[in-house]
C-alpha cells in the first residue's frame, strides 16, 4: 500500500488538492510576470544571494529499479518498451542506483545551471533511503547539493517527523561532514538546512464514494505538527541559524498554526495565474513561499481501467496546460503540446522569480529565495525535465506503446538552462524570449 501511495496515491492527492483548494486563497486573479519585471528583479537577487544557483532545486526521484522492475512497471506496463510514463526517457527505463545513470543525470543538472536536488524520501531504510548515499556521492562530485522531500511514508508521520529529520541531518550531513547536504547561506550570516513535506496539511475526515464520512488515516493535527517542529528546532538550536521546514499546502492558516516556516507547492495543477494570490496569502501570515517551475502534467494512463469501491471508473486527471482537441497520436499534435509545455515553463519561471523578489512580500523581507523545479525525473506524471528520447529515435516497439515524445527530447532542459542563466549569470536577454525551443 505504501508503494501505491508513491505513484497512484500521489496523483489522487494532487487531484483532490486541486478541488479542495480551488477557491481557498484567490481574492483576485493576477497577471503573469512580464519579462522586463523579472529582469529588473533578478539584479537584486544576484546581489543578495551569493549561493543563488543552490536556490534552484530539482525535485529528484531515486526510486526506479530494473532487477526486478520498480516503478517502470506500474499501471500494468511491461518494460522495457512499455513503461509507466507518457514519454520514453533518453536513457530508457533505468535503475536509480546505477553509477553511469547518476553520472549522466549530474552532468545534465550541472549543465542546466541548477545547483541542488530534492530527493523523494520514503523513510529510514526505504529503497530511496538506501539509494541516497550513492546519489549524494555523484552529485557532490559535480558540485550539486542535496536535500530531502519527506513523502507520506507512514500514517503516524507527524509523530516521527522530528526524529526523521534529525536522522537525515545526522546520516547525510554530519556523517558525511556536510560534503553534499544543502545548507542555505543567509544574507545576514548563518546557514540553514531546508526540508519539504508532501501531504502534510490534511482534513481530519473525507467522504468516500458512498457519501460516508471517513477519518483520513494519515491526518496530523496542527498541535502535533507544532510539537514535532518545536522539538526539531529545540534539538538543532545552536547548530544552525535555523532549520527551514516547508509544507505543500495553500491553507496558509493551518500552515502557520502548525508551525511550518512556509509553503512550497508541489502541485502542477496550481498554475502561475494563482501564484500572486498564494504569495500574498503567505505574506499575510508572515510565511515564506516557494512556487514551482513546471512544464505541466501528463499522467500515464492505465492499460487496464480502474474502478473505485462503488464500481465507478477511476478519475483520469487532465493534461496541464489544457491541450484542447490536440491529437497526440500525430507529430503535429506532439509538437504543439511541447510548445504549450514550453510556455508553461516560462510563465511559471518568470512569475515565481518576480514574486520572490518583490520587496512588498515576505520572501524579500526575510532574505529568502527558493525555487523548486518539478521535476527532474518524475516520469509517471509527465513533468520530467530529464531529456526524453527524440521522436525519431524511438524503436518500432516504443512507437506502438504510444509515447508523446516530440522531435527534440531535451527541449525542456535547454529552455530551463537559458532561463536559469538569465538569473544566475545575468544573461537577462534570455528572460525576454517567449519560449525558445530550437
Amino acid at each position: 500500500m505504501r508503494r501505491r501511495s508513491s505513484a497512484s496515491g500521489r496523483r489522487l492527492f494532487l487531484g483532490a488538492g486541486l478541488a479542495a483548494t480551488a477557491g481557498l486563497i484567490l481574492p483576485r486573479p493576477s497577471d503573469a510576470a512580464s519579462a522586463s519585471s523579472v529582469a529588473s528583479a533578478v539584479r537584486a537577487l544576484r546581489d543578495r544571494f551569493p549561493d543563488l544557483r543552490r536556490r534552484f532545486i530539482f525535485e529528484y526521484y531515486p526510486w526506479y529499479g530494473r532487477d526486478p522492475w520498480r516503478h517502470w512497471d506500474a499501471e500494468d506496463r511491461r518494460p522495457p518498451a512499455d513503461i509507466a510514463a507518457p514519454y520514453m526517457p533518453r536513457l530508457g527505463p533505468y535503475d536509480s542506483r546505477s553509477r553511469a545513470v547518476l553520472e549522466q543525470h549530474a552532468r545534465w543538472i550541472a549543465d542546466s545551471g541548477i545547483g541542488a536536488v530534492n530527493l523523494s524520501w520514503w523513510g529510514p531504510d526505504s529503497f530511496e533511503d538506501r539509494a541516497a548515499h550513492g546519489v549524494m556521492d555523484v552529485m557532490r562530485d559535480h558540485d550539486i547539493k542535496v536535500t530531502f522531500h519527506l513523502e507520506p511514508y507512514a500514517n503516524d508521520r507527524g509523530g516521527r517527523f522530528a526524529e526523521d529529520v534529525l536522522y537525515l541531518i545526522k546520516e547525510y550531513g554530519e556523517r558525511r561532514r556536510f560534503d553534499a547536504l544543502l545548507l542555505l547561506t543567509h544574507p545576514e550570516g548563518g546557514v540553514s538546512p531546508v526540508f519539504k513535506g508532501f501531504r502534510t496539511i490534511l482534513p481530519a475526515t473525507e467522504r468516500d464514494c458512498r457519501g460516508v464520512e471517513q477519518p483520513v488515516a494519515d491526518f496530523t493535527s496542527n498541535d502535533e505538527w507544532q510539537r514535532a517542529l518545536g522539538r526539531l528546532r529545540s534539538v538543532l538550536r545552536g547548530e544552525f541559524e535555523r532549520v527551514i521546514v516547508l509544507a505543500d499546502s495553500l491553507d496558509v492558516d493551518r500552515v502557520a498554526a502548525s508551525g511550518f516556516d512556509g509553503l512550497a507547492i508541489y502541485d502542477n495543477f496550481v498554475g502561475p495565474e494563482r501564484y500572486a494570490a498564494a504569495a500574498r496569502a503567505a505574506s499575510s501570515r508572515d510565511l515564506l513561499f516557494s512556487l514551482n517551475v513546471n512544464p505541466g502534467f501528463a499522467v500515464v494512463r492505465a492499460r487496464v481501467p480502474t474502478f473505485d469501491a462503488c464500481g465507478q471508473p477511476g478519475r483520469v486527471l487532465p493534461f496541464v496546460p489544457p491541450l484542447g482537441d490536440l491529437d497526440l497520436t500525430t507529430a503535429a499534435g506532439r509538437e504543439r503540446a511541447a510548445d504549450l509545455s514550453s510556455r508553461r515553463i516560462v510563465e511559471t519561471f518568470r512569475t515565481t522569480v518576480a514574486l520572490q523578489a518583490d520587496p512588498a512580500l515576505s520572501n524579500a523581507q526575510h532574505g529568502f529565495f527558493l525555487t523548486y523545479v518539478n521535476s527532474f525525473n518524475e516520469w509517471h506524471e509527465g513533468h520530467a525535465f530529464e531529456p526524453m528520447q527524440d521522436a525519431a529515435a524511438l524503436t518500432p516497439e516504443e512507437r506502438a506503446a504510444g509515447y508523446h515524445n516530440p522531435s527534440r527530447g531535451d527541449y525542456r532542459l535547454a529552455l530551463l538552462a537559458s532561463l536559469v542563466a538569465g538569473v544566475v549569470e545575468g544573461r537577462e536577454a534570455t528572460l525576454t524570449r517567449a519560449h525558445p525551443r530550437t
